[in-house]
């Protein structure tokens, strides 16, 4: 059973480790919340241990970088993980062990912004082609400006002839902004659609266990029974902490805010009549609070 809680104090002393997620939890993509700036200082003055791994396509050093603009003090976490690092490791050091001649590479990123040329640093033995007819495989960072998943049906189905396997540097679905009064979609939607079609992706992200391993490898001897995953999303950070083997909390004014709009008693009956909850958190919470 899910437990409904008021803030992380009701159960700070269960837990020595508290992994959190970033959008939707800590901030809003453009500023810290308050109540969540708080809780870390909150927790950090309690002892424990804290370490955020975020489904971004952002290098592990750009989203620490930007902790300061957001409102955090980067030195209050033991480790920063993102999807955007695993992807990047795994191109940079374990390419050929998804086949020969891996070399063309074509980039899926938002032209308009830097982020996609500096996920590029330090991959200089790729060809960065424009046309995916002449690619060997494809780098899926961040959806192209103004882009609508439809519009990418016709590259998914030259990248499915060619048998092109996808590299997604973000899983997630959609994020908490809105734009056009609905959630903006992230290349987890278009992985997700290539999947569909038949194409083979691969996925370092939340929900898979292999970005909880790497982000846990800073800590000794610790029990899977002391950590707990803070998220917002069911879909990637409850099943994550699922997949993982560790407890979780699912925070309602997130991106499933609508669902828990009338209180989250009546959310969570909604999500137990809906295919999505076969993934439970073992607790919901409204903020994350202190």
């Amino acid at each position: 059973m899910t437990k409904i809680i008021k803030n992380i104090s009701e159960i700070i002393d269960q837990y020595e480790t508290f992994i959190l997620d970033q959008w939707g939890v800590m901030h809003d993509g453009f500023r810290g919340y308050p109540h969540a700036i708080n809780a870390v200082k909150k927790i950090v003055s309690k002892k424990k241990k804290l370490i955020i791994i975020s489904n971004t396509a952002k290098r592990k050093i750009n989203s620490q970088d930007n902790l300061k603009d957001l409102g955090f003090d980067k030195n209050h976490f033991i480790e920063i993980m993102t999807s955007g690092e695993m992807i990047w490791q795994e191109l940079a050091n374990s390419i050929e062990n998804y086949g020969k001649n891996l070399t063309n590479c074509f980039h899926i990123y938002d032209f308009t912004k830097k982020d996609g040329l500096d996920f590029r640093k330090g991959l200089d033995k790729f060809n960065f082609v424009s046309n995916v007819k002449v690619a060997n495989f494809i780098l899926a960072s961040t959806p192209y400006a103004n882009s609508e998943p439809l519009d990418y049906v016709p590259i998914l189905k030259e990248a499915l002839d060619l048998n092109l396997i996808m590299f997604c540097a973000n899983p997630d679905f959609v994020t908490t902004e809105i734009k056009n009064k609905k959630n903006v979609f992230c290349m987890g939607t278009i992985a997700d659609l290539y999947q569909h079609m038949g194409g083979k992706v691969i996925i370092l992200g939340k929900p898979a266990k292999e970005i909880y391993i790497e982000a846990t490898k800073k800590l000794s001897n610790f029990e899977l029974s002391s950590l707990l995953a803070i998220g917002d999303s069911l879909e990637h950070d409850i099943k994550g902490a699922k997949n993982f083997g560790i407890d979780s909390i699912l925070i309602a004014n997130g991106i499933h805010k609508e669902v828990f709009e009338k209180g989250p008693k009546l959310g969570l009956d909604t999500l137990k009549n809906s295919k999505k909850l076969l993934i439970k958190p073992t607790y919901l919470c409204e903020n994350f609070s202190f």
